[in-house]
């Protein structure tokens, strides 16, 4: 398959060879703390060491990963988002669609979070953040709302309880470990650990859509009032332009592509779970100002929303599952969704079967991630690939 004659058919079927091949691990942009050479050296104590070791890994050109003792993991997030890629997409695995999604199942489990009576995830390594670390495998919010998603994707479709039963449980360590309330209308869930208690608005909204799935499946109206407080907070900080910032605390001021896309699928979930068009303006402004702030017109997609570089991988596939999430609203979105993909197979992808991370002013970080990069462009190609599928489309 080359670069000019790819589709999102064949593109998938590379991409999900090679991960496959590597059973589903690989490294991370954040994975630095899991050297085995730093995690034994006095520099593992110093807060600037941390952030300054994984800073350095991350924007390498070339990864050092390999000197330094960092070992290749299974990302529970990644799994998910492996699960959710296959279970959209019957027939593309050749018939191994079931055995594929089994495994996966098995091994999303295996990673739930030790020491916690709940169905929690967490990352396969330890972060810096500017000002908590977060231990290896440490429940988080994002984490725990995606594997959970996951598992509502596979009840859905396989009827087996059991699934059911972990979205439930991470839906309950959600609202009574992680909900927070405080004066008049503010409200959130604590990220990336409980006692933090900031204003993340992708946090919120995407835990607030799985909380609404969730409601949706069970009738229990316990869920309700946590997510659309959060939800309802989150909508209401959302800037006259139609955008977000990050975050509300002073080291949160940016605007970038891939949250902003989170923001408004999530609500989009949560408008059809419930349902409700209490948001409708809300993804309007909004939709309105990703379209015109992250994307040039050759299907090249900026991260941030005022400036070009740097370009990635990430921020391509969420552009191209949110441009296809409103194809509704914007019929022109499936089009752009096809030009985002053309330009990162000229530009992303590597003829072994993976999609580099990033590329900048000066060049091109060729490092595959497996979380980052090639677990959220399986999940995009998955989108893209049923789209084409429809009548009147083509692949």
């Amino acid at each position: 398959m080359s670069r000019m004659d790819s589709t999102p058919r064949s593109a998938f079927t590379k991409l999900l060879a090679y991960c496959s091949s590597n059973e589903w691990a690989g490294y991370d942009p954040y994975d630095a703390l899991n050297s085995k050479l730093f995690e034994s050296s006095p520099l593992a104590k110093s807060k600037s060491a941390r952030l300054a070791l994984t800073q350095i890994l991350k924007r390498a050109p070339i990864s050092a990963r390999g000197l330094l003792q960092v070992p290749k993991t299974q990302n529970a997030k990644a799994i998910a988002l492996f699960l959710m890629a296959l279970l959209k997409s019957p027939g593309l695995c050749n018939g191994a669609d079931s055995n594929l999604v089994s495994q996966l199942a098995e091994r999303l489990a295996a990673l739930r979070s030790p020491g916690s009576s709940y169905w929690c995830w967490g990352y396969s390594f330890p972060w810096q953040t500017r000002s908590v670390l977060v231990p290896r495998g440490a429940p988080n919010l994002v984490c725990t709302t995606f594997a959970a998603e996951a598992s509502l994707s596979l009840y859905e479709q396989r009827h087996a309880p059991e699934y059911l039963e972990m979205a439930v449980s991470a839906s309950e360590y959600i609202v009574k470990e992680l909900y927070w309330s405080g004066r008049g209308s503010v409200a959130g869930f604590g990220y990336p650990l409980p006692t933090v208690q900031n204003q993340v608005h992708n946090a919120n909204f995407l835990a607030a859509a799985l909380l609404s799935r969730v409601y949706k499946h069970t009738g229990d109206s316990r869920l309700l009032d946590p997510a659309l407080k959060a939800a309802r907070y989150s909508a209401a900080r959302q800037r006259s332009d139609g955008s977000w910032l990050y975050g509300e605390g002073p080291s949160q001021m940016w605007i970038d592509n891939f949250h902003t896309g989170f923001n408004l699928c999530a609500l989009r979930q949560i408008s059809r779970a419930l349902p409700t068009n209490e948001f409708d303006p809300c993804m309007q402004q909004g939709l309105r100002f990703y379209r015109e702030h992250f994307f040039l017109k050759n299907g090249e997609t900026k991260y941030f929303h005022d400036r070009r570089y740097p370009i990635d991988i990430h921020c391509v596939a969420q552009a191209i599952i949110t441009l296809l999430e409103f194809r509704d609203m914007e019929p022109e979105n499936i089009q752009m969704a096809r030009s985002v993909f053309k330009w990162a197979m000229t530009n992303m992808w590597d003829e072994r079967g993976f999609y580099y991370y990033r590329v900048y002013r000066a060049g091109t970080v060729r490092t595959s991630y497996m979380r980052w990069s090639q677990a959220w462009m399986l999940l995009a190609l998955s989108e893209l690939v049923n789209t084409m599928d429809a009548p009147g489309q083509q692949c």
